[in-house]
C-alpha cells in the first residue's frame, strides 16, 4: 500500500479546513515535517532501504504541515516492512530528539520543573499539531495530561509513537526518570503488543479509553528539568541576548524580570501586576525600577517583544502564527499590528527581506 492521490487529496482538504477556521474552535490537526524524521531515523537504525517510503518522507520533511492521513499511511507502510515485529511504533517514538518536535521541544525543556514542562507543552502544542488539544488536570495525588478525541484521529500507531516519544523525551532529561503511574489509549492492540507496551512504559496501560492519557504522581511535578541539551542552551542564549538588547546595562533585578517575562509570554498574560507578583514586589515598585531606565512597563514589553520577534523571524521553521504565540499574542493579526507599530514594517515583509532589514512599508 502506498500514499496515493486519494490520501493526499483528503489531507490537503483537511489542511484547507484548518486555514479557513484558524482561530476558531474546529480541532482539525496535522503534524510537522520535522516529526516525520522520526520515521526516517528509524529506517536508518533498522537498515531498511524502503525507497518508496523514503521518497514520501523526503517529500514531506520540509513541509510545515503534514496531513494526518498522510502520516497514518506512512506508519502503515513502515509497519508492513517489519511484519513480525511487535509494536514497532514504540521503537519509532523512542528515537525522538528535540529536533523532531522543533521549538516545542526546546520550550518544554526550558521549563524549570516537570510540572511547568507539562503546562508549556499544553500552551505550545499548537506549534506541533496546529491546534490545542492537551488538557492538564490534578486528580487527587496524580497529575494527568490527556488528549480528547479530535475530528481527525491519529490512530493507535500514531498515538503509540507520540506517547513513546513524550515519555522517552522526559527520560533522557531526568536522572533516574520515574515511570508514569498510568497510560491510556483510545485504541487497542494484540495481547503480545499490550505486554510490549507495559514493558516499554513500565506502568499499567488501559485500552479503549475515552482519551489518550499520561498520569504522574503529583510529587513528580516538582522534579527539576536539567536543561542538558546543547541546542536548547543555544535557544535560551539567543532569548537572553534579545532581552538584553531590550534593556541593556541590566542589574540582577532586571535579569530576573527578563526570565519572568519569558514565562508570562508563555502563559499569554504579560501584565505588570503578574510580573510584580512573580518577583514578590508591588506593581508600583516594579514600575519605578523600569522608570530608572526611562521606560514604562508597556514600553519595555514592546521593546522586549520586538527583539524576540526579530530572533524568531530569523527561524524560517516558525510560521508567523507560531511567532505570535511565542510572543504571547492570541492571534497573528494582533502580532502583525504590534510589529508594524514597533518597526513600521510588517513581519512578513521583514522575513522576506531578512530580519535584519527593517525599513518602513511603502504607503
Amino acid at each position: 500500500m502506498t500514499i496515493d492521490d486519494a490520501i493526499l487529496t483528503k489531507g490537503v482538504k483537511a489542511l484547507d479546513g484548518v486555514a479557513e477556521n484558524e482561530g476558531g474552535d474546529v480541532a482539525v490537526i496535522r503534524v510537522t515535517g520535522a516529526w516525520v524524521g522520526l520515521l526516517s531515523d528509524w529506517l536508518d537504525r533498522e537498515g531498511i532501504e524502503a525507497r518508496s517510503l523514503r521518497a514520501a518522507l523526503a517529500r514531506w520533511a520540509s513541509e510545515e504541515n503534514v496531513p494526518v492521513p498522510v502520516w497514518r499511511q506512512m506508519l502503515v507502510e513502515a509497519r508492513a516492512l517489519v511484519p513480525n515485529r511487535v509494536a514497532p511504533e514504540l521503537a519509532i517514538g523512542s528515537g525522538v530528539s528535540p529536533g523532531h518536535v522543533g521549538v516545542l521541544g526546546y520550550l518544554v525543556l526550558a521549563a524549570d520543573t516537570l510540572g511547568e514542562a507539562m503546562l508549556a507543552y499544553q500552551r505550545y502544542e499548537t506549534l506541533f499539531y496546529g491546534t490545542r488539544l492537551a488538557e492538564v488536570e490534578l486528580l487527587g495525588r496524580e497529575a494527568e495530561i490527556r488528549w480528547p478525541p479530535a475530528e481527525q484521529e491519529l490512530g493507535q500507531q500514531a498515538d503509540g509513537v507520540a506517547i513513546a516519544a513524550l515519555v522517552t523525551f522526559l527520560r533522557r532529561q531526568l536522572d533516574e526518570s520515574p515511570p508514569p503511574s498510568g497510560i491510556s489509549f483510545m485504541g487497542s492492540v494484540s495481547d503480545a503488543a499490550a505486554e510490549t507496551y507495559e514493558a516499554f512504559f513500565d506502568c499499567p496501560i488501559r485500552w479503549q479509553d475515552s482519551h489518550v492519557r499520561v498520569r504522574f504522581p503529583v510529587e513528580y511535578l516538582a522534579i527539576p528539568m536539567p536543561r542538558r541539551d546543547p541546542a536548547l542552551r543555544a535557544v535560551l542564549d539567543r532569548q537572553a541576548q534579545a532581552l538584553l538588547r531590550a534593556l541593556p546595562a541590566s542589574s540582577a533585578v532586571e535579569r530576573q524580570l527578563q526570565q519572568v517575562l519569558l514565562r508570562l509570554l508563555a502563559e499569554g498574560e504579560p501584565t505588570l501586576v503578574r510580573a510584580a507578583d512573580a518577583m514578590h514586589m508591588s506593581a508600583r515598585t516594579l514600575q519605578r525600577k523600569l522608570g530608572s531606565h526611562g521606560l514604562s512597563w508597556q514600553q519595555w514589553l514592546d521593546r522586549s517583544r520586538e527583539q524576540l520577534a526579530r530572533q524568531y523571524l530569523d527561524d524560517v521553521s516558525l510560521s508567523l502564527t507560531d511567532v505570535a504565540l511565542l510572543l504571547g499574542f492570541s492571534e497573528q493579526s494582533a502580532f502583525t499590528r504590534a510589529f508594524r507599530r514597533w518597526t513600521g514594517c510588517s513581519p512578513g515583509r521583514v522575513r522576506r527581506a531578512g530580519a535584519g532589514a527593517l525599513r518602513p512599508d511603502s504607503p
